[in-house]
C-alpha cells in the first residue's frame, strides 16, 4: 500500500519513527564555498535572498564548474539593524580532502568581487577550525528550522565564532544536520545538548559515530563501510579506516579500508544495497519513494 502523509507529519519525525539509518547518507563534497548572505533566504539561498540573483547564479555556476559545493551562511541571531549596517561579505573555501584539510577565507566590499576570488585554494588567509554549519534553511524544509535553530542557538551561546547558520546541506529527514569543517563531518539528528561536544571532538580529531552520517569527501559506500567498522571497534579517530579500494557493482560491493591506526593491515567490508519502503524524504515531497541503504554483510580483518 502506498503510504499517505498525515497533515501533521514532518519528514524528520517520520524518519525517527522508522529508524532510518544515518550511516552512508552524507552528501558528497570535496570542497565547500561558504558565502555570507545575511537576512532571509528563499528556497534557493543564492537566487532568492538579499544577494543580487545574477551574482548568485554566476557564483553557483562558477563553484559547481570547479567541483565545489556552494553554501550560504549567516550569523545566528543577528538583528535587523546589524544586517542593515553590514558593508562587507565574508567568504570561506574549505577543503575537506584527507591530508589537505584547510579553511581559507576573506572579505569583500562588494558581492560582485566574489566572482574574482580564486577557487584553487590560494586566495584568502587560513582560518582556524573547527567550524560548525547548522542547516536552518526553513524555506527549503521546515524541519531544518524546527530542529536546526535550537542547535544553532546552543552553539552560538557557547562558541559564537565557530557557528554559522547554513543553507541546505542535504538530508532534510535527518534534521538537525550539522557540517563540521574542515573534517567534512556531516552529522544528523543532532540534539542541541550534543552540539558543542561534536565541535570539541572535532578539535581533538575525533568523531561521534552514533550521529555521523559520513565524511563528505568519501563515497556513500565508504561512509557505510567506515561506520560498520567503527560500530564493531568503537574507534572514534577521524583518520581511522582510510579507503584503499572498492570492487563490485550493482547491489554487492566490497570496500577495503586501512586498519591503521587501530591495527596493522586492512579490513574488508562486504556491503549489499537494499531499498527502503516508499517514504517521504522531505516535508515538501508529494510522492513516497524508496531510498537506497547499505547493509553490512561481513567484516574481515587482514593483518600484516
Amino acid at each position: 500500500m502506498t503510504p499517505r502523509r498525515a497533515d501533521w507529519a514532518r519528514c524528520s519525525d517520520l524518519s525517527v519513527l522508522r529508524e532510518d539509518p544515518l550511516a552512508g547518507t552524507a552528501g558528497l563534497g570535496d570542497r565547500w564555498l561558504l558565502v555570507e548572505i545575511d537576512g532571509g533566504w528563499g528556497r534557493h539561498a543564492f537566487l532568492d535572498s538579499g544577494l543580487d540573483p545574477g551574482i548568485g547564479r554566476a557564483l553557483v555556476r562558477r563553484a559547481e564548474h570547479a567541483g565545489i559545493r556552494p553554501v550560504a551562511i549567516r550569523r545566528f541571531g543577528r538583528r535587523a539593524d546589524e544586517r542593515r549596517r553590514q558593508s562587507r561579505v565574508q567568504w570561506m573555501l574549505a577543503d575537506v580532502r584527507p591530508g589537505r584539510e584547510e579553511i581559507r577565507g576573506g572579505v569583500v566590499a562588494d558581492p560582485a568581487e566574489l566572482l574574482d576570488v580564486a577557487l584553487d585554494g590560494s586566495a584568502g588567509e587560513p582560518i582556524d577550525g573547527p567550524l560548525a554549519l547548522v542547516c536552518t534553511h526553513a524555506r527549503h524544509d521546515q524541519c531544518c528550522a524546527v530542529r536546526g535553530r535550537p542547535v544553532a542557538a546552543a552553539l552560538a551561546a557557547a562558541v559564537p565564532d565557530r557557528i554559522w547558520e547554513s543553507s541546505h546541506l542535504g538530508g532534510d529527514r535527518f534534521a538537525a544536520t550539522m557540517l563540521v569543517l574542515p573534517g567534512g563531518l556531516l552529522y544528523g539528528r543532532v540534539p542541541a545538548a550534543a552540539a558543542l561536544d561534536l565541535v570539541e571532538r572535532a578539535e581533538e580529531r575525533l568523531v561521534d559515530p552514533a550521529l555521523l552520517r559520513g565524511r563528505t569527501c568519501f563515497a556513500h559506500t565508504v561512509q557505510a563501510a567506515q561506520a560498520a567498522v567503527r560500530a564493531e571497534t568503537g574507534e572514534t579517530r577521524i583518520a581511522a579506516y582510510a579507503p584503499i579500494a572498492e570492487t563490485g557493482e550493482g547491489e554487492d560491493r566490497i570496500v577495503t579500508l586501512s586498519a591503521e591506526p587501530s591495527r596493522r593491515g586492512s579490513v574488508r567490508v562486504r556491503l549489499r544495497a537494499t531499498w527502503s519502503e516508499p517514504l517521504f524524504s522531505t516535508c515538501a515531497a508529494t510522492t513516497a519513494t524508496p531510498v537506497r541503504e547499505w547493509e553490512t554483510v561481513s567484516i574481515a580483518w587482514r593483518d600484516v
